[in-house]
């Protein structure tokens, strides 16, 4: 989806990023404060959520991180019922795709072991 929404506004991104982290010339504000967030989120990590988030708050305003949680919250359910119902993650989209690939997925613990 952040690839699909970044060409439909012209602009470019590096996705590794997401999984190798951003550079200062990303085009995309607060990258990091925001990584930092849905790892945490992620990770179920509070204490880490409770920095991420008092550092993001700020940086977006209140409707900016509104969304930023919302994001955050939709896209860990999503991969949560894509498991829970069975859907390989190299078909999810439909097909096979170089994407996971392209971002390191495939080095992640849980899709080495499965």
């Amino acid at each position: 989806m952040l690839r699909e929404s970044m060409q439909t506004q012209g602009k470019q991104v590096d996705l590794r990023g997401v999984t190798q982290g951003f550079d200062e010339g990303v085009d995309i504000p607060h990258a990091a404060a925001l990584v930092e967030f849905a790892e945490a989120v992620v990770l179920r990590d509070a204490p880490r959520t409770v920095a991420a988030r008092a550092a993001l708050r700020p940086a977006l305003g209140e409707a900016g991180f509104v969304d930023a949680a919302a994001t955050v919250a939709a896209f860990h359910g999503f991969v949560r019922i894509a498991d829970a119902i069975g859907i390989p993650s190299h078909s999810a989209a439909g097909g096979e795709s170089d994407l996971p690939e392209e971002l390191g997925i495939n080095e992640f613990y849980r899709v080495r072991n499965t």
